[in-house]
């Protein structure tokens, strides 16, 4: 239902752009946004954004990262400049979604890999 490309190598202080295409029975999206996980790590909030068009950041990423969405295309991006080596990790999007009948419920993506290299 999701799925989430444009992960990859990258080198610190480089740049890279995920994306996040909804499909299926997902006929509306509230909610939606990025998580990610690093080895031994909890899966963290990095950004997202509200049906209002309210976003938010994780401290971390705040000011390196912005997030958009195209809702008539049921997909969202992240932006992430200026990355760092702690920004390695496997990167989530995930989506409030509901069917044409009303019907909402979270939805994940399969992840896709960011490494930083220095």
């Amino acid at each position: 239902q999701l799925q989430a490309s444009g992960g990859g190598l990258v080198q610190a202080g480089g740049s890279l752009r995920l994306s996040c295409a909804a499909s299926g029975r997902i006929f509306s999206i509230n909610d939606m946004g990025w998580y990610r996980q690093a080895p031994g790590q909890q899966r963290e909030l990095v950004a997202s954004i509200t049906s209002e068009g309210i976003s938010k950041y994780a401290d971390s990423v705040q000011g390196r990262f912005a997030m958009s969405r195209d809702g008539a295309e049921k997909t969202w991006y992240l932006q992430m400049n200026n990355v760092k080596r702690e920004d390695t990790a496997t990167y989530y999007c995930y989506a409030e979604g509901c069917s044409s009948l009303g019907v909402c419920m979270d939805y994940w993506g399969s992840g896709t890999q960011v490494t930083v290299s220095s």
